[in-house]
């Protein structure tokens, strides 16, 4: 058992995924920076002062009694409450994630398919009599059958 999960371990997927999940959790911290720190207080000052982490609605009260003016003055006086600000800030981020891990993969794949596409032209060449693509190391054109 030893020996079989060395083996998964050594393979280079198993690598590729931890690295994917290391790269993945500093990016989201990135991401959820961005979120907290520079569009959520611009967007709050455009709400006329909107502070979206603390958009939340009391449940029940807890020892003091409401309205608290801050979440964590809420939690700290036991307060349950429904934290819909922080669920917007969650929305947000993935969005976020989800719009450049897409422009990611798509700029990947263009890449790949330009060097496909490289690679192919490469290996082709014209015939100079009829103008048919053949392999580069035809002597021979299988379309017109003239000697190259």
């Amino acid at each position: 058992m030893f020996k079989e999960f060395r083996n998964f371990i050594l393979r280079g997927n198993a690598f590729d995924v931890a690295v994917g999940i290391i790269i993945g959790a500093a990016f989201s911290k990135i991401v959820d920076s961005l979120v907290k720190d520079v569009i959520m207080p611009p967007l709050g000052f455009l709400l006329k002062g909107v502070d979206f982490s603390n958009l939340f609605i009391v449940l029940k009260e807890g020892t003091k009694k409401a309205p608290y003016a801050t979440l964590e003055l809420a939690k700290s006086a036991g307060a349950i409450t429904l934290n819909i600000g922080l669920f917007i800030n969650t929305l947000i981020t993935f969005f976020i994630i989800a719009t450049t891990i897409f422009l990611l993969f798509k700029s990947i794949d263009k890449l790949r398919r330009m060097t496909l596409k490289n690679q192919t032209q490469s290996q082709e060449k014209s015939c100079p009599y009829c103008l048919s693509k053949i392999p580069n190391q035809a002597i021979k054109c299988a379309y017109c059958t003239s000697d190259l």
